[in-house]
Formats: C-alpha cells, structure tokens, sequence
C-alpha cells in the first residue's frame, strides 16, 4: 500500500538552478534591486510589527531572517518573504487572546504545517480557493487594517486597542476627544506623498518633462530613484523632530529599537498550549500559503524567470515560519509590494531577496538609533496607503456583471472577514463554494426525453449524475410506476459524463420500478467512467442485453 503513495517533493532550492550560469550582468542587477527592496522594506517592517501588537523591531527582524530564508530556500527567482500586511490583523488577535509567547508557539507550530503540505504536494490545493473568496477575504483585511491605524493616524489617547471590528469602533468614538491635530496633519502628508511622489516622476508627467530640459538638476532626478515610503518617513520624521511637534514616536512608545542581533530564545512549549493553538495556527498555515502562492503567481505573470514551485515555495515558508519565532519575530509570507518593486527594479534571482535581507540588517545594526524619531501617525499613513492598494475595491462596482453565486461568495466572505475573523470567513467561503458548485452542476444536469410510446419510454442524459442531481432521475420512475402497462426504458447516455455512487443508487431504483412493472432497462452510448462503476458494482449485468 505504500507503495501506491505519490512520491515526497524533492527539497530542490530555486537559488541552486539559478546560480548556473550566473555572472556579474546578474549580479550587479540583483544587488541594485535588493538594496532598493531592503530600504523599501524597513517603514514597512516596522509599520507592520506595531499594527500587529508587536515591538517595531519584531517586524525588522521577520524581514532579515524570514526574508534571507524564503528567498534562499524558496521555489520562486524573485519573490521577496517577510511580515505581511494580511497578517495585521490574526497577529493582532492571537496576541490580545494568548500573549506574545503563544503567537509564537502558533507560529513556528504553522512553520511546521506548511514544510509538510509541501513535502506532501499540497501547494497546487490552495489553487482550489475560488477567487471570490480571495478578493473577499482580501478587502476585509484591508478594511481592518486601515481601522487598526485610525489611533496612531489621528493621535488618540487609548493605551489597547481591542481586536473585535465593531469594539474597535466603539473604543475610537469614546476617545476622539483626544484628537491630535499634528498627527493627523502628519499622517495626511505621509498619504497624500505617497500618492502624489510615483506620479510626480512618472515619464509622462508635466513636471518629469520640464525636469528632462534641464541639465542642471541632474542630482534632483536622483531622487525619482528613491522610494515613496522612505522619501516620507525621513522628511516627515525630521519635520516632527525639528518643529517639536507633540506628537507619538516609536521613542516614547517602545523606548527606540535595539541595536543588535535578537538573541536566541526558547518559548515556554507545552502539547496542552499546542491544542489550544490549532485555530491561531492553521490560520496563519492558510493565509500564509494562500499569500505566498498568490505572490509566487503574480511574479510568474510579471517576470521572464521560471514558473514556481509550489511545493518547494512552502516549504521555504514552512522554515522561515519555524526559525524566526525563536528571533522573536512574526510570521511571514510572500509579499506582492516588495516582490514587485524587486522584479520592477531588476531583480533577476534568490541573490535579490539575500541581498534584501543584508541590506535591511546592515541598516537595522548601523542606525537603529534614529528609529526612536519616526511619528507612529507616519507609519499609519503608511499602512492606510497599504491597504489602499491591498483591496481590490473595483470588484465591487464589477459585481453586477457576475452571477449571484459569485456576489454571495464575494460579498459573504468580506462581511464575515470583517465582523468575525478570517479563518471562519474562508470556511465560509469554502463551504458557500462547495454548495454553489454542487447547485450548479445538478442544474446542468437533465434528462430530456426523446421519445414515448404505450410500452417504451427514451431519455437522453446530460451533464453529470451525482448526488445533487439523482433525484432528476424521480420522474422518469415516477412514468414508470403510473403506466398502466409494463413499460421498457432506453437511457441514451453518449452525453452522461459521469455518474457516482449516489447516481448509481438513483439508476438502481429505477431498475426495480421497471422490473416490478414486467419491463426492462437499457443504457446505450455509456463512457468510460461510467461503464466502469457500473460493472464493477454488478449493475451492468442487470440491464437489458447486457448494456
């Protein structure tokens, strides 16, 4: 019997097939593009770590060690691994319900789960997730992400924000009073930059074109290189630092950021606290593989290298996700924003990512102490700019155009995203899609009939003979029984697809009500599939002639 199970998946980096060949060309691109993450990386890190509840440098760290491990163990050329905006809001809700020691038992219990569904070719099952689903979960993390920033983005006075949407809401309305008018004028700037700095330097842009006439700006033009977030979060930081403003920082919140390596450290492990973290720990398993691989997809679509690997990609989650609790850090994932400036900014193989990841520690080790300036109303900005580009909000307007089996799955799983939580949002998803799938097939499902006479009766089968649709097969024995003779039945079944064992029993019925009248059953024209079944079950040889 084991011999008849699928192989395991090979342990097969991409980093080992792309250094064939490499060369300096490569190199240089992959050092520029990996420098450029890394910097763009670092607001994000941070920005990330404090949304989830945790210290900024929790984030930093992810990024470094998670971000260093995905991309040398992973089964993608340019996909860049670190803490993940979807994940703002799980982190944020296993820590107000079982601490900071138990997110991390959860996270590395997850790290585990993920190596096995890819030892195990699991990576193509998150395929099956309907895009419904995704968009839906998708926008409702985006919702709850830019409602967790409301505090820091407008300066309110609340020591814990609680993790329930709507207790959320009522805690912010009970403290506007607290309102800071230089947070909120901060963390509008940090947006506004953030929309406006990409366009600004666009080629087509008015204020690019009269730049090119110019030759003496030369140093100006430098600047279109550098990242958004960073342009913001060093202009906007030395505003608030040089104005005085009064306002929050990541100083006077978490006391400033560590310069030094975390040190290695064992979580209190229990198999009583393991069973309680099977809910925390298959969510963040779930979301992080459906992230990953949908990252993985996006970078298929935007770049020459290689198609990925599902299997070895979460694999590489499954290590980065074990390790990096241990360093104090989060969990991590794929992550679409990073790998796509990667791809954008030349990014050809895993050296990339490493680089990313050498970039972001040399940063963290040399000026972590600057870091205790950064206005928390900044990174709120920041955030709220993720979330923006994190929905996909003109799916909403599309609605119209897809079926309302698409709108319930969609709309369901945003609402249940939002109100609950993520993990019951994709349950429901998934059950709302099963069911939906099961609906629509039985409706494709029929028997027409081709002819009636006093003593025969023929149907042509369509589609699928399933349990959603056996009891289509209920009228054709109900002919039978209210014929006033014995009456034969011909099934034409060149169009049955397939047929199971539900299907069968509903085949089966209608052979006794035919035989109990005196006639017979034939099934002319069967496929493969289910001519199979059929005589493997002894029922072929109860019909007519031996059809």
């Amino acid at each position: 019997m084991l011999n008849n199970l699928p192989p395991l998946a090979p342990f097969r980096p991409r980093l080992l097939q792309d250094l064939r060949g490499y060369n300096g060309e490569k190199l240089a691109r992959d050092v520029g593009a990996g420098a450029t993450v890394g910097i763009v990386a670092l607001p994000l890190a941070m920005a990330f770590a404090i949304a989830s509840g945790l210290k900024p440098e929790a984030g930093l760290w992810t990024a470094i060690i998670a971000g260093f491990l995905i991309s040398a163990l992973g089964g993608t050329s340019v996909q860049i691994g670190g803490p993940a905006g979807a994940f703002i809001v799980i982190v944020y809700g296993i820590v107000e319900r079982y601490g900071v020691a138990n997110l991390m038992i959860a996270t590395a219990s997850a790290g585990v789960l993920l190596f096995l569904l890819g030892l195990f070719r699991l990576g193509t099952l998150v395929r099956y997730v309907p895009v419904s689903v995704v968009i839906g979960f998708t926008n409702g993390i985006a919702v709850l992400i830019a409602l967790s920033q409301v505090r820091d983005w407008l300066g309110l006075d609340i020591a814990q924000m609680p993790g329930d949407f709507f207790s959320q809401i009522g805690t912010i309305a009970s403290h506007i009073g607290s309102f800071n008018p230089y947070a909120f004028g901060l963390g509008a700037l940090c947006v506004l930059g953030l929309f406006v700095w990409p366009r600004l330097w666009a080629v087509d842009s008015q204020f690019r074109r009269q730049l090119d006439q110019i030759d003496t700006v030369s140093a100006l033009k430098a600047t279109s290189r550098l990242p958004a977030p960073v342009v913001a979060l060093v202009t906007l930081s030395l505003a608030a630092w040089a104005l005085s403003l009064p306002v929050e920082t990541i100083g006077t919140r978490f006391g400033g950021i560590p310069q030094g390596v975390p040190a290695f450290e064992l979580p209190d492990f229990t198999w009583a606290t393991v069973k309680q973290l099977v809910t925390p720990t298959l969510t963040i398993a779930v979301l992080g593989a459906i992230e990953s691989l949908l990252c993985a997809r996006v970078a298929d679509q935007l770049s020459d290298t290689p198609k990925h690997d599902p299997n070895q990609e979460l694999m590489a989650q499954g290590v980065a996700n074990f390790v990096v609790p241990f360093f104090g850090g989060m969990p991590a994932t794929g992550t679409i924003a990073r790998t796509v400036t990667n791809i954008r900014s030349g990014g050809a193989s895993p050296v990339a990512g490493i680089v990313h990841a050498a970039t972001l520690g040399a940063v963290v080790l040399l000026a972590a102490p600057l870091a205790q300036h950064i206005p928390l109303a900044v990174l709120a900005g920041v955030l709220l700019f993720v979330a923006w580009n994190m929905g996909e909000w003109r799916e909403f307007g599309r609605l119209k155009h897809f079926s309302n089996h698409y709108r319930l799955m969609m709309v369901s799983t945003f609402l249940v995203t939002i109100v609950f939580d993520l993990t019951v949002a994709v349950e429901l998803g998934l059950v709302l899609a099963c069911v939906l799938f099961v609906r629509r097939q039985s409706d494709i499902f029929r028997a027409e009939p081709l002819a009636q006479t006093g003593q025969q009766l023929t149907y042509r089968l369509y589609g699928s003979l399933f349990f959603g649709a056996a009891a289509k097969i209920d009228p054709i024995v109900a002919a039978v029984q209210q014929s006033p003779t014995a009456v034969n039945v011909v099934l034409e079944a060149t169009h049955l697809i397939s047929l199971d064992t539900t299907g069968l029993d509903a085949l089966e019925q209608l052979h006794k009500a035919i035989d109990k009248r005196g006639g017979h059953l034939r099934m002319v024209g069967l496929n493969e599939q289910p001519r199979s079944l059929m005589q493997r079950s002894g029922f072929a040889a109860k019909l007519h002639d031996g059809e």
